[in-house]
């Protein structure tokens, strides 16, 4: 009987044999407005990808992005940062930082894990219900924290050359910071293991495009011990860890899986796919994220399938321990969406043909 889902994904992660190599392929909103209907044929033609999809259901005129998506927007999130966008479907950056100035640490008030998220409110009870209906149906169940849960959130809080002053100079009002920043992750994560996932999910991008955000004994001083503190947990709960970030962390690589991540997903061009082999392959799972900066959106098709092909070949494996994750952005034309689709689907199931 083949695998669910599910048991192909958790063989997958815990690299002991799964039947296809488990990847995503999401769309931005910037992208679904810019291409409208041409992405929506290219979307009809890989229902592996998209099982759920109904041409013709969106409006393209009349296209909502969401709080934090829209256009020329300015919008506050519950931790008091302003944001800007310049771009819809795109998140923009902080431009307000509600700490930049440490007096106001005296009487800031971070938000309330139990009711409020990092943007918007938090129901603890739809998620558990959701959480209970997937496992119904035999789907993989997984929570986390934000993206930019800590070291992005310190920066979005007191900027980021307040923020590496204070590294460098071992502000005194640095650890309770990180105290607060710490503990409210931490009831997000302790939920999380009292309803039961199957993976707990991280995500801040800790890299530039040649060298991690901060030196590795900063990162050491400074993000293991919450990270630690946060992912442990998830492990001695028998829950993957799965962390996801952007830009160069091949230098990082060892106290990540030190802090307990299991499933880790880098940038595949920025990292290097042969530094990713001979770094990473066969010591945690490689969720890789596919290029968007050259190959995806400049690429022909027959550049994109060999993108595919190498990282398949040198980091892949019948144990497992390769997924593929990839972001669709502007100015990615339909027809390279297509051409990674079906590359995707042609070498799924290569190491078990």
């Amino acid at each position: 009987m083949p695998l669910t889902d599910r048991e192909n994904y958790l063989r997958t992660a815990a690299m002991t044999g799964g039947e296809w190599i488990p990847a995503s392929v999401s769309i931005s909103g910037a992208s679904w407005v810019q291409w409208r209907d041409e992405m929506e044929t290219v979307v009809a033609r890989h229902p592996a990808f998209w099982p759920d999809f109904q041409p013709g259901r969106r409006d393209y005129d009349h296209w909502d992005f969401g709080d934090f998506e829209r256009p020329d927007e300015r919008i506050t999130d519950n931790w008091g940062c302003v944001w800007d966008n310049a771009w819809g479907g795109i998140v923009g950056q902080v431009v307000e930082c509600p700490l930049a100035d440490w007096s106001a640490l005296d009487t800031y008030q971070p938000p309330d894990p139990l009711t409020q998220a990092d943007r918007g409110p938090r129901d603890w009870q739809a998620e558990r219900d959701r959480i209970a209906e997937a496992a119904r149906q035999g789907e993989l169940t997984r929570g986390g924290v934000a993206h930019g849960f800590f070291l992005m959130r310190l920066y979005y809080l007191r900027g980021f050359e307040n923020l590496m002053l204070d590294f460098a100079t071992d502000a005194p009002q640095l650890p309770p910071l990180v105290a607060m920043v710490r503990d409210y992750n931490q009831v997000i994560v302790n939920r999380w293991l009292k309803i039961g996932v199957d993976c707990a999910s991280f995500g801040e991008d800790l890299g530039t495009q040649t060298a991690s955000m901060i030196s590795p004994p900063m990162f050491r001083k400074w993000v293991v011990p919450t990270y630690k503190a946060l992912m442990q947990p998830c492990r001695r709960a028998g829950a993957h860890v799965y962390l996801h970030s952007d830009g160069y962390i091949m230098e990082l690589v060892d106290m990540l899986l030190e802090c307990g991540v299991t499933v880790i997903n880098p940038q595949d061009l920025c990292n290097g796919i042969d530094a990713l082999a001979e770094h990473v392959k066969g010591r945690c799972c490689i969720a890789l994220d596919i290029d968007r900066q050259q190959v995806i959106p400049f690429g022909t098709r027959a550049e994109i399938r060999e993108l595919i092909r190498e990282e398949v070949m040198k980091l892949g494996s019948p144990r497992g321990g390769l997924m593929f994750v990839c972001g669709i952005y502007p100015p990615t034309p339909p027809e390279n969406v297509d051409a990674l689709c079906c590359a995707l689907e042609e070498f799924r199931t290569y190491w078990w043909d």
